[in-house]
């Protein structure tokens, strides 16, 4: 027995000496190795991380010395390293390049994730520590030292650490219960929208170019369906390909299969996980002393209150709900004289009809867009060339970096003093092991204390072209990984001691506003000259065409912002449900009734995401926060008025942005940061208005 005890703990501790998460090569940057990270390294780095946590916790709040800030708060900062390393690692890749394995280990983890941070939370020997240096003088600590106690503090009360013994036995269970939902909900959803749509006649395709059904008959071949097509669905509600259909039946079979998504009563159904979702959340804000979650995740948010947010979204409808109309009627109108005098137009209408009236009124349409939307030339002589004039930052390709997926590109980020000073990668191509949309996180954090530069990535789920053919964009896929890189500036930036304050750790209804700040310079002349050329001649687009683009800018605006608030408004009535309230019947009429409260229930504008496929606000950390980027687009807009006032386009005008916001992560009060950059106290909404096309 003794040598079979043995035996097994030598060839465990034989197997973590070779985990590339517990015992890390010395790579650059600290970047991950690829080369040697493999599934079955998971699970047990998730196990040893929580293990060397929960003692490095003990020691702190066991420590016999006083509380101090350096034995208390700068000690958990630099605790639970190896589970941030795997934690970092295996989420990009359960996000990015998922699979059976990675499925199971996380449905496996994530409630364990839960009780591991309520073991921290809940602690009472050590939130009595974080209280006593909270209230203690802390007149000889520095700005930045005072905002981390401040966030601990503030992170305890929020979780729970004031409630009794009994009441944080529940909240245990509520959070377990509530982790395994959410990762239940996002895999089946990445399924359900990964799923091929199979299309066998090519006359049902009409409007695709050759090159798009060339795509789509490759994908079909690959799934064993030789002499079809095969499609996966967009994120969101409206399906970019629904622009280009001319057979309107072929348009609505692909808008039928987004709206029903994850409610059809299959495998892939998320309806069950919603509810019991709902009603957990509203559980938790009671027993947190809150009548809905709303108001308990809204506290620390600029929004304040769902009621601030509610203000907000409803005076937004307000304005854009006549333009809506109006638009509604115009398309209509446009789609009779061809359709017949009798046409209704339909959600599945509006967007071949909204181009199809651009290009009668602008001369613009979208396939002649993207033959100079390359997507290299997009992002080198676009995204990193605005970097460049801005910021003074260059990027030199890496080709001895690992990756994850034959498709990620690498690149050091090199400031304008010649330094290397991050690390940025890009994924760029959607393909059926990744979550649809697009987003931003970190490798690495950023932190002085602990010696670490940022590793940066972007993700993106543009259409990956056939062999030998370009990437085209449309215009909104420039804009997006415009907004992608916004965000990835704001890591890049970072300058901060601690890594809980680093970069993007701010609240949402911020981290959004550097993002979208940062699509404006995709329509910038000189940014847009250097990179809008012909996929084939490298021709310049010719100026006739982009004063076209131009005009049409604010054209068939109100449906996005429509679509978008709807959509704010239903993330705001599931989660301000009070726990009397929240055992909801049927996701389907819960949605149409919230949506008809507040006058949105629009057949031809449905929400950007209904419930069911909503993975922003179930398992993505938007609950109650979806708001956040119309929020932080009045934030944007008001930083970018300032910018046209005061030179526009200029190298001092983006050192002053980095120096007073982008690098400040959360060490200050962020409205403050906005009030000193723009000498605005409150946000001047007109910006927003006006670049919408409402004003």
């Amino acid at each position: 027995m003794m040598t079979a005890c043995n035996g097994g703990k030598d060839a465990s501790q034989k197997d973590l000496s070779s985990n590339p998460f517990v015992n890390p090569a010395d790579t650059y940057m600290s970047a991950p190795d690829f080369t040697k990270i493999k599934t079955e390294h998971f699970r047990p780095a998730f196990e040893e991380g929580m293990r060397l946590h929960t003692e490095e916790i003990e020691a702190i709040s066991n420590n016999p010395e006083a509380p101090t800030f350096e034995n208390t708060l700068v000690a958990l900062e630099k605790s639970g390293q190896v589970l941030s390393r795997v934690s970092s690692v295996f989420f990009a890749l359960s996000s990015a390049d998922t699979n059976d394995d990675l499925i199971a280990i996380e449905e496996e983890i994530a409630p364990k994730l839960a009780e591991h941070s309520d073991a921290m939370y809940l602690n009472d020997k050590l939130f009595a520590r974080i209280k006593t240096i909270y209230e203690a003088d802390q007149s000889a600590l520095d700005n930045e030292d005072k905002r981390l106690i401040k966030f601990y503090y503030d992170q305890f009360v929020q979780k729970g650490a004031l409630l009794d013994k009994e009441q944080k036995e529940v909240l245990k269970k509520i959070n377990q219960e509530e982790a395994s939902l959410l990762t239940d909900f996002g895999n089946k959803l990445t399924k359900a929208t990964n799923a091929l749509l199979f299309i066998k006649d090519k006359e049902q395709l009409l409007g695709l170019t050759e090159e798009e059904l060339q795509a789509a008959a490759e994908r079909a071949t690959e799934a064993k369906r030789s002499g079809e097509y095969a499609f996966s669905l967009d994120n969101t509600t409206q399906q970019s390909i629904m622009a280009k259909l001319s057979v309107r039946d072929t348009r609505k079979l692909f808008f039928e299969a987004s709206i029903n998504r994850c409610m059809k009563g299959d495998e892939f159904d998320t309806q069950a996980i919603v509810k019991r979702l709902a009603q957990l959340r509203a559980e938790k804000a009671t027993l947190l002393g809150f009548n809905s979650f709303a108001a308990w995740k809204l506290q620390d948010q600029l929004a304040a209150t769902p009621e601030n947010v509610t203000n907000f979204l409803s005076n937004l409808a307000k304005l854009a709900t006549p333009r809506a109309l109006a638009d509604e009627t115009e398309l209509e109108n446009f789609a009779r004289q061809t359709e017949g005098a009798d046409f209704d137009l339909e959600a599945w209408d509006w967007s071949y009809f909204a181009e199809k009236l651009r290009l009668e009124k602008y001369g613009v349409d979208e396939t002649t867009i993207r033959r100079y939307f390359v997507l290299d030339n997009v992002l080198n002589n676009g995204v990193f060339y605005s970097a460049n004039k801005l910021y003074g930052i260059s990027f030199k390709p890496r080709t001895d970096v690992s990756v994850y997926h034959e498709d990620v590109r690498v690149w050091d980020v090199i400031d304008k003093d010649g330094n290397i000073f991050a690390l940025f990668y890009f994924d760029p191509y959607a393909r059926a092991s990744k979550s649809g949309g697009a987003w931003m996180s970190n490798f690495v954090d950023q932190s002085y204390l602990l010696d670490k530069k940022p590793v940066i990535y972007n993700v993106c789920n543009y259409t990956k072209p056939s062999k030998g053919e370009p990437c085209l964009l449309s215009w909104d896929e420039v804009t997006t990984l415009f907004h992608e890189f916004g965000h990835a500036l704001h890591g890049l930036f970072a300058a901060q001691k601690y890594p809980s304050l680093s970069g993007t750790s701010v609240p949402r209804d911020f981290v959004e506003m550097p993002s979208q700040f940062n699509e404006h310079w995709a329509a910038e002349p000189e940014v847009f000259a250097n990179y809008a050329k012909h996929y084939k001649t490298g021709e310049a687009m010719p100026n006739e065409l982009v004063e076209k683009l131009q005009k049409a800018q604010t054209f068939n605006q109100s449906y996005p912002m429509i679509e978008n608030v709807a959509a704010c408004l239903l993330d705001q009535a599931w989660h301000g449900l009070s726990v009397e309230n929240a055992n909801v019947a049927d996701v389907k009429v819960f949605q149409e009734e919230q949506l008809a409260k507040v006058g949105l229930l629009n057949k031809c504008i449905p929400p950007r995401y209904g419930s069911s496929y909503f993975r922003h606000i179930w398992s993505n950390g938007y609950s109650a926060g979806y708001y956040a980027y119309l929020w932080s687009e009045a934030l944007d807009n008001d930083i970018y008025a300032w910018f046209t006032n005061n030179g526009g386009f200029i190298p001092e005008n983006g050192n002053r942005l980095r120096s007073m916001i982008l690098s400040k992560g959360n060490t200050e009060d962020l409205m403050k940061l906005f009030s000193e950059f723009t000498g605005h106290k409150e946000v001047d909404l007109k910006p927003l208005l006006k670049a919408r096309g409402l004003l």
